[in-house]
This record gives structure tokens, C-alpha cells and sequence, in this order.
């Protein structure tokens, strides 16, 4: 990056400062002075106060007489005028001192022209060119530090967050997003405040859907959803198992080499058999409690499916131990379906249940919001998170496929908070930079660089960090690799500093003052600024622009500021009490 200069003070000028300022104000009083002393004198024909130099010297000494009168008024005047100007120079100033620390930094980073894509009327650029409607030109970001532009990312732009806890992830980026967002959403999360937030605002756009098996907000199963009619065909099969697998153990738990896969061949083959018999999700684990049962190999047989089905037969058929390990590997993995409460969320209540099934493929076509959520853990409902979010991520594709330039006319925003915890899409690296050119638009917030290891894999990681178009670093992380990576790319600046030194001089006098300059580089932000980054602040990395320093702006700052107050006023239980 374009490198900037700084000059640091020289030795002795803090001093010289200081006398500039009192003589100044010295100035200042005395014109002051002299003017109400020439309009008094004007006023009551008083004597006439000449230059400045002579008045202050005579008033001064004493030879001239201040005229009194209409002079004192005006010096009241003057001095009241100078007051108000003190006061407003002493608020300025304390307002600069609140500023953090961090905010030095936003100089040597990417301002007015060198935003680029980022400015609202780049992203208005974007917009216009795919064609896309909507209040806000892109997906909100903050405000410059310096400049104070409003930044967006485009309606192509995917985006992963980093956020510590505690940092304003929800409030300052999730919430603002969602309010904006031109078309459908789908959020996860594993606590109910952006729920409580966005629901009733996002409620006069179109139907909201909150998928709750674990009761985060208390929400009654009132709709479901039928994770079997994702299944169509062996592959989907196969990726609906992959769910399951991934968000039933924790991210440090051992694998086996043979079992795991083997455990996830199956039951990617019972899902198969109960997609294709139409019997619910339930009817799966009721398979792996018996694995003599070969009515699912008869299913899938009887389907045309003779190549999992013969899988499933050298299964039911292999030795007692090897098929009992199998099995049990499949059990764990989907083991949140032993769980009645998360079941009726997910199957028929009744023959005749009259509660609204929710379809993918209706969903992607309006403006309504899916809120799906979870807590993590062994038990967590994760894996059925995971597969409504992927569901509901391809049936937009499917529909972008059906629309012109190939892309959503209305793009659809998923805002994958806690993603590390409750979403475990395997595959989400691989996909990251599709999605973008669909015009589904996904937001990836994690608290963490190693939550995101922890899920994808350090190389994994890395590239969904660099198939990101917009990377935002929220502050709240002790990592020091990942802050030094962002150190880096911040860059550097050069310094310029002055050392004084004087000779030894003769009888008590001063030698020879000489002043030296030199230059060093030095980082734009170390990894101790970015470490303790406050809330508010975020540094943005985004494709084809310098890095920026971005101010964070929390909803009761942006225009939906009193339906989200009225959200929660309704919504949330804290406000009720």
C-alpha cells in the first residue's frame, strides 16, 4: 500500500507549543480590548484609543483612560463571544480525546477515493448493473473512520466476520443487515435476541418461520419441515448424512478411519430408503436400533437403487461385531432424533396434521425470514440446522438457474452467526464464491479464526477467508497469528524522527544545538492496537481496495431503529416483565 510520512515532534517544541498558545491568547484579549475601546470611544466621543501597539501600551502605563461607558458593554459582549468559543473548543477537544486510540490508524488506510467498490455509490454501481431493487445500494458495512462514508458490500459480495464475544456482532452488524435485506433471509443462531429483534420488522415484508427444536426462544412447532424431502436422489442422500455427521461430535472428538465413514454410508443409505417409502425422518433411527431389519434393503431395492441397496445388504450381513460398530457410529450421528420435542418439528404430529409445511423452493421465491435455531453440544439439533440451511441455500439456486443472468433478481441474504456452533456445512469453503454470482448473498460470523479450524480445517479456513469479497475483523480475538496476519495487511507508513543534541559549551554557555532526522517504518496497526480494538470499531479487507477503518453502526443508530424497539417491546420476554 502507498506509503505515508510522519513527522514525530522535535526535542523542545511541547514548550514552544505552550508559549505560542498563551501569547496568542494575549493577542487575542488585547484586540479585543482595543476594539471595544475604539467603539466605546466612538459611542460616547471618548478619547480615540490609536493603533494597537500605542493603546496597549498605553493602557499599560497608564497614560491612556479606558473610556468606560458603551466600551464596557462591548468588552462584555466580546467577552461573552469568547467564552462560547472556549467552550465549544474544550468539547471539540474532549471529544477528540474520546476517540479511541485506534482511530490514528485510519490515516494511513483507505479513504475517499481509494474506497472504490466499497462507497455507497460504488455498491449503487453494482446494483444497477445486476439489476437488483432495493432502499439500501448494498449490504451495510459501517462508516469510515476518516470521511465518514457509509461503506456497503455489494448485492454479490460474500462476506465472513470475526468478532470476539462481546464485540456488537449482532447489534452493529447481523441486525442492520437483516433489516435491509431486499428479499428472503435465513439466519442461525444459538440465542434468541436477533430473533426478538428483526422478527417484527421482517414480519410486515413477508412470513416469518422460526425453527426452534431446542426451544431457544421458546417457540411453539406451530409449521415443520420435512428434512426427507430434500432427499431426491443418492447424492443428496449422501450430503443429508454428511450433516449429521459433522454436527452430532465435538469439533476435538476422535474418528476412525473405517467406522466413521462406514457409519455415514449407512445412514445416508436409510435416509435414502425412508425419502423413497415416504416414511418420516424417525423411521431411520428406528432402522439403526435394529440392524437386523432389512426392509430398508428391500426399499431401496425394490426403488431401483440396487447399488446402496447392496451396500445396506453387506452391512446387515457382515460379521456381529463389525455390524454392530457400523451401526453405532450411524446412532450417534443421528442421535438428535431420539429426542421427541426436536421431532415434532420435523415430522407429522398426526395422519391429519393441519400445520404448514415449510417448502425451500416457495420460501426462496418472497421476502420471508427462516430463523433456524440451536445450541451446541452432543446433543445439539445442529445437524438439522445445517440441512435446512443447505436446503434452503440450493433451492435458491435452483430458482437463480431459472432466472435471467442466472442470479436471484432479489438476492437472498444468510447471515450464518454462530456458524462454527450451529451450522457445520462441511462444504461451505467450496461453495463460497458460487453462491456470490447467484445472488445469494452469505454472511459468516465467527468468533474466532480456531472456531473456523476447528469446523473446516486450517486450510479449510483459509479459503473461506479468501473467497470472501469482504472480511471484517469486529475486534475481541487474543489470536496472535491470525491479528499479525491482519497487521500485515494493513501495512506500514514511514516515520520521521528528530534527535537534538548540544555541545558542551565554554564558562556556562551553551554550545551548538545540532538536529538529526532519520526514518523507520513501522506498522500501521500492531498486533496489541488490533487485540484491543474496542466495540465500534471493525478493520474491513475487502477484494480491490486498501484495507479501511470502519466505525460500526448499532440499529438505534440506522432507520429501523423504532420498529426493532417495538420488535422487542413484543417480542422479547425481558421487555415484557
Amino acid at each position: 500500500m502507498a506509503n505515508e510520512q510522519q513527522k514525530e515532534p522535535r526535542p523542545g517544541d511541547a514548550w514552544a507549543k505552550e508559549a505560542a498558545l498563551i501569547a496568542a491568547a494575549l493577542l487575542v484579549v488585547a484586540c479585543g480590548a482595543w476594539i471595544a475601546a475604539g467603539l466605546g470611544a466612538a459611542a460616547d466621543d471618548g478619547p480615540d484609543p490609536g493603533s494597537l501597539v500605542s493603546f496597549t501600551v498605553g493602557l499599560a502605563t497608564g497614560e491612556y483612560t479606558w473610556p468606560g461607558g458603551a466600551a464596557n458593554a462591548y468588552a462584555a459582549g466580546e467577552l461573552l463571544v469568547l467564552a462560547a468559543a472556549a467552550v465549544a473548543a474544550y468539547r471539540i477537544r474532549l471529544r477528540r480525546r474520546r476517540k479511541p486510540d485506534v482511530d490514528g490508524a485510519a490515516h494511513h488506510l483507505a479513504q475517499g477515493e481509494e474506497l472504490g467498490r466499497l462507497s455507497a455509490k460504488g455498491a449503487a454501481s453494482t446494483a444497477a448493473r445486476l439489476g437488483v431493487r432495493s432502499r439500501v445500494p448494498g449490504v451495510l458495512i459501517g462508516r469510515s473512520v476518516r470521511g465518514r462514508q457509509p461503506l456497503y458490500g455489494s448485492f454479490e459480495d460474500m462476506h465472513v466476520d470475526i468478532w470476539g464475544p462481546r464485540t456488537g456482532k449482532t447489534t452493529r452488524r447481523a441486525i442492520p443487515a437483516i433489516l435491509d435485506a431486499p428479499g428472503a433471509v435465513l439466519v442461525t443462531s444459538n440465542k434468541r435476541d436477533i430473533v426478538d429483534a428483526t422478527r417484527g420488522p421482517r414480519g410486515a415484508r413477508g412470513a416469518v418461520w422460526v425453527f426452534d427444536p431446542q426451544q431457544v426462544a421458546q417457540e411453539a412447532p406451530t409449521w415443520w419441515w420435512n428434512p426427507l424431502s430434500y432427499v431426491t436422489d443418492v447424492a443428496r442422500a449422501r450430503k443429508l448424512a454428511e450433516h449429521f455427521a459433522s454436527g452430532s461430535r465435538d469439533a476435538d472428538a476422535s474418528t476412525d478411519a473405517y467406522f466413521d465413514p462406514a457409519g455415514r454410508d449407512l445412514l445416508a443409505n436409510l435416509l435414502l430408503a425412508a425419502a423413497t417409502a415416504k416414511a418420516p425422518i424417525t423411521q431411520v433411527y428406528s432402522w439403526l436400533a435394529n440392524p437386523k431389519d432389512d426392509s430398508p434393503e428391500r426399499i431401496l431395492r425394490g426403488a431401483g437403487h440396487h447399488m446402496p441397496a447392496d451396500a445396506l445388504f453387506g452391512v446387515i450381513t457382515a460379521p456381529d461385531k463389525q455390524r454392530g460398530g457400523i451401526y453405532g457410529v450411524a446412532q450417534q450421528m443421528a442421535s438428535c432424533l431420539v429426542n421427541p420435542e426436536v421431532n415434532r418439528w420435523v415430522t407429522p404430529v398426526a395422519e391429519d396434521d393441519d400445520r404448514p409445511e415449510l417448502d425451500p423452493a416457495e420460501f426462496v421465491r418472497g421476502e420471508g425470514t427462516l430463523y433456524s435455531l440451536s445450541r451446541e453440544g452432543s446433543d445439539s439439533a445442529g445437524p438439522l440446522v445445517t440441512a435446512l440451511t443447505v436446503a434452503v441455500v440450493e433451492a435458491a439456486e435452483e430458482y437463480a438457474g431459472s432466472q435471467r443472468g442466472g442470479r436471484l433478481s432479489k438476492p437472498l441474504l444468510a447471515v450464518l452467526d454462530e456458524a462454527a456452533n450451529v451450522c457445520r456445512w462441511r462444504a461451505l469453503p467450496d461453495l463460497y464464491s458460487h453462491y456470490g454470482s447467484r445472488g445469494i448473498i452469505l454472511m459468516t460470523i465467527l468468533q474466532s479464526w480456531a472456531q473456523g479450524v476447528e469446523v473446516w480445517g486450517e486450510r479449510g479456513m483459509e479459503k473461506l477467508w479468501s473467497a470472501a469479497n469482504v472480511r471484517v475483523y469486529g475486534g475481541g480475538v487474543s489470536d496472535t497469528r491470525f491479528l499479525g496476519d491482519l497487521s500485515e495487511l494493513a501495512g506500514e507508513y514511514d516515520v520521521r524522527e528528530f534527535t537534538a543534541t548540544r555541545e558542551s559549551g565554554f564558562a556556562g554557555w551553551s554550545g551548538n544545538r545540532t538536529v538529526n532526522e532519520s526514518h523507520r517504518r513501522d506498522r500501521v496497526l500492531k498486533v496489541s492496537d488490533l487485540g484491543a480494538m474496542p466495540p465500534g470499531r471493525a478493520l474491513v479487507l475487502a477484494s480491490g481496495t486498501k484495507p479501511v477503518l470502519v466505525e460500526t453502526l448499532p440499529w438505534w443508530q440506522g432507520p429501523h431503529a423504532d420498529a426493532v424497539r417495538a420488535s422487542l417491546t413484543r417480542h422479547d420476554p425481558g421487555a415484557r416483565t
